[in-house]
């Protein structure tokens, strides 16, 4: 174990606050003791420099399935007070408001594993994926301004989708505070042609079905939506270029603004403004804009899945293809806490970690408040993925908790150590048909390089961020 880390229990470390000059707060990493062996070294120093932004509260947070990015590392997590604090672009990410989306469906697995290479081949077909793709609609310059502000809702107004697909939605699929003019002007070209595409990377589209033995809390599943033997898709995709774009635009200008703002922080990754001042709110109403298209993109694209599963297995007649949740992964959000017994509003930075609402919130919807709020992690295409809910117990994290499995090998050296052709053939030997646009992008998403899924879902359920509802078994996979 890393000397300077003392351990609060089994699955909470510690980074004291004058372990490095210029922290404001300690650090807290959580996971069992081989995750917190086998991180990168950088998390611990990304870790420790986010604990120098100002207005930072209580302690700066990684996840189980932390490790390295820019600024902040993947499953970093900040409080920040509005007042006197910044709000940061490295602590957000380039893919704003990467989620998942759950699908719940009532098909069975013995009625989609026959049509398994049907139904993938007709995704693939119908969904845009890979670097560049196109998307289900093309809009125009207004009609664009109005999807930035409306996200989901402007689906559902349009026609693609249905009201349930708003309320299940985290923000109800449209945060506030968005607004178009603080866009550039290469941001909405990159982003108008990409609306409803599942973009490359990590993201993902994958049918999976609930085997026996795999639902864990059988009440809160039945509430969800979720049965033993059911087909499931997740639907992992961002703002794809728009969110990048913005991102780029805001972190070079924030660079340039340093000085002015007497901040001088660790790494130049970290660069930020005064979440008050005007160049820190046009990046707030920013970025809300692409938070808002990336809702939209997994509607989008949910409700196109939904045309082809009605196309090859509608003629049951009952079909039912339900969204359970979408949540978010990189944002930064005013949410409400009670701290010190005072109410504040935070603002929360979550890069790669998403939120998990305890029961009795008023953000859930009122079918999940006895519940808590779903919490959707991706495991590799190779692994399981988890439904979790929120707990009460993750109130020290401001209620967040891990999003994925997270890696452990860099894209370059995945590449390096696995070959795309070879990992389609061997993931369909075990029963996992897959489609991709690029056999050398698939090679840096192999389950090898990435955590042990089951691990981290389990540490964070012991470190109480959150609790294991149920766990997946990928059958069917579109891979960007």
């Amino acid at each position: 174990m890393k000397n300077f880390l003392t351990k609060v229990n089994d699955y909470t470390f510690e980074i004291p606050g004058d372990y490095k000059k210029g922290m404001n707060v300690p650090a807290r990493i959580y996971g069992s003791e081989n995750i917190i062996k086998t991180m990168d070294s950088a998390v611990f120093e990304q870790i420790t420099n986010v604990a120098t932004l100002p207005g930072i509260i209580n302690y700066a947070l990684c996840m189980p399935d932390g490790h390295s990015g820019y600024g902040f590392p993947i499953g970093g997590v900040a409080a920040i007070l509005p007042e006197t604090g910044v709000i940061s672009p490295g602590g957000i990410g380039f893919d704003i408001n990467c989620g998942v989306r759950l699908i719940a469906t009532n098909l069975t697995e013995e009625e989609v594993k026959p049509k398994i290479r049907e139904l993938v081949d007709s995704i693939f077909r119908h969904v845009p994926s890979g670097v560049g793709s196109g998307g289900i609609v093309s809009l125009s310059h207004k009609k664009f301004d109005e999807a930035m502000v409306e996200g989901v809702q402007w689906a559902v107004k349009n026609g693609f989708g249905q009201d349930s697909d708003i309320e299940m939605c985290e923000e109800q699929g449209k945060i506030k505070n968005a607004d178009p003019s603080k866009v550039s002007s290469k941001a909405r070209e990159r982003g108008a042609e990409q609306i409803g595409s599942l973009g490359s990377g990590n993201h993902y589209l994958e049918i999976q079905y609930i085997k026996k033995g795999h639902i864990f809390d059988h009440q809160i599943a039945s509430v969800f939506g979720i049965k033993e033997g059911s087909i499931c898709i997740m639907i992992h995709s961002g703002s794809r270029g728009f969110g990048h774009q913005i991102a780029t635009d805001y972190l070079k200008e924030f660079s340039s603004l340093q000085k002015k703002f007497n901040f001088s922080f660790p790494d130049r990754e970290l660069a930020s403004a005064p979440f008050l001042s005007e160049e820190g709110q046009n990046y707030f109403k920013a970025m809300n804009c692409a938070i808002n298209i990336a809702f939209l993109n997994r509607q989008l694209i949910k409700h196109r899945v939904t045309e082809i599963l009605f196309d090859l297995f509608g003629k049951k007649g009952d079909l039912k293809v339900n969204t359970v949740y979408d949540v978010c992964h990189n944002t930064a959000k005013l949410e409400n806490f009670t701290i010190n017994g005072k109410n504040k509003t935070l603002l929360i930075h979550r890069k790669g970690a998403t939120r998990c609402l305890p029961p009795g919130r008023e953000e859930l919807p009122l079918k999940y408040r006895n519940t808590g709020q779903p919490v959707i992690i991706g495991g590799s295409m190779e692994s399981f993925s988890y439904l979790m809910c929120g707990t009460e117990s993750a109130s020290e994290t401001f209620f967040s908790t891990v999003h994925g499995s997270g890696r452990v090998l860099s894209r370059h050296q995945a590449k390096s150590k696995f070959n795309g052709k070879s990992l389609a053939c061997d993931m369909e030997k075990k029963g996992i048909y897959i489609k991709t646009a690029s056999y050398s992008a698939l090679s840096e998403e192999a389950g090898g390089a990435y955590k042990n899924v089951d691990e981290v879902v389990a540490s964070a359920e012991k470190a109480g961020l959150g609790k294991i509802v149920a766990k997946f078994t990928p059958i069917g996979n579109i891979k960007a």
